[in-house]
């Protein structure tokens, strides 16, 4: 059985946008405001609001569905391998995922590199976590997600507090992670044709503005998740395309939670997309996906 006609077209636009922003010469801000069109895959999801908010200093987006549960949040994190996308280009993907699972979702606009490398990214999603508790909210009711290297975030998120011996959120939903910053993967070359929104040379473009400390190798644990000891992560559920660059990574992260002993559930979309939440409420197998992620969270939050 073969995907939906709605699939194919958000594999079109995800083509259309990315042959726009790699136009040569194009100036980065340009290429950021051509990335942000993204988010028109997106339908608006009904009964949705939005309040820009400031997180501890970190710019951020409430998406409050109606009727969300007042105890529980999650914190989401967007694509854009660091360098590009923001807030606006996740708002809607989010807010559907918030609706799924009855929680309101704060959409972090964390800093993008060349300008801020990294740790900077990591540092905003904490900022914005430790605002969450002062907020009211409890680790445990707080949900970790994202896609892309929001997906990588929210794995490393919880990674960090663990270190510190703090409390983690509740619950993990990682989609299309990038989790193996060497690049090694087979599906990076296998899927070169199939993946309308990555490529080798963008994937080799992002991790050289991501990672500019030349003591930080692309195998350090710290940054590539399949070598991090994943001892004492929450419940943590891992989506990837199957026509994704960066397959292998998610099927790879799914791998080493359960050879940890993580509570987990790893789900490869049939010819999926990367990042491929962005096609909420327009594509058939996304919504379902997106149900399914909405579920764990409820099952998984507060437990």
């Amino acid at each position: 059985m073969g995907v939906s006609p709605e699939a194919h077209q958000f594999a079109e636009f995800l083509a259309t946008v990315s042959a726009k922003s790699s136009t040569p010469g194009l100036d980065l801000a340009v290429i950021r405001d051509i990335v942000d069109s993204n988010h028109k895959a997106s339908t608006e999801p009904e009964g949705v609001t939005y309040a820009e908010v400031d997180a501890g200093g970190v710019p951020a987006l409430w998406a409050i569905p109606e009727g969300a549960d007042p105890d529980r949040a999650l914190l989401h994190f967007h694509f854009g391998g660091s360098v590009t996308a923001s807030m606006h280009s996740d708002r809607k993907a989010a807010g559907h995922i918030a609706k799924a699972a009855g929680a309101r979702s704060l959409v972090v606009d964390f800093r993008l590199a060349p300008e801020h490398p990294y740790p900077a990214q990591l540092d905003d999603a904490e900022t914005a976590y430790r605002w969450l508790l002062t907020q009211g909210y409890q680790p445990q009711n707080i949900g970790s997600t994202g896609h892309s290297i929001g997906g990588t975030l929210a794995v490393m998120l919880p990674l960090r507090l663990i270190a510190k011996g703090e409390a983690t959120p509740g619950a993990i939903v990682s989609v299309s992670p990038w989790t193996d910053l060497t690049l090694g993967n087979p599906a990076v070359d296998a899927n070169e044709d199939n993946d309308k929104m990555l490529s080798r040379a963008t994937l080799e473009l992002f991790r050289g503005a991501w990672l500019q400390d030349p003591a930080v190798d692309f195998t350090d644990p710290q940054i590539s998740l399949v070598n991090a000891d994943l001892t004492g992560l929450p419940p943590t559920i891992v989506y990837y395309g199957e026509y994704e660059t960066l397959a292998d990574d998610g099927a790879q992260l799914g791998r080493r939670l359960a050879d940890f002993k993580v509570t987990t559930e790893t789900h490869a979309m049939p010819e999926g997309q990367h990042s491929f939440v962005l096609g909420a409420g327009r594509v058939p197998e996304v919504d379902q996906a997106i149900g399914q992620m909405g579920q764990w969270l409820r099952e998984h939050l507060g437990a």
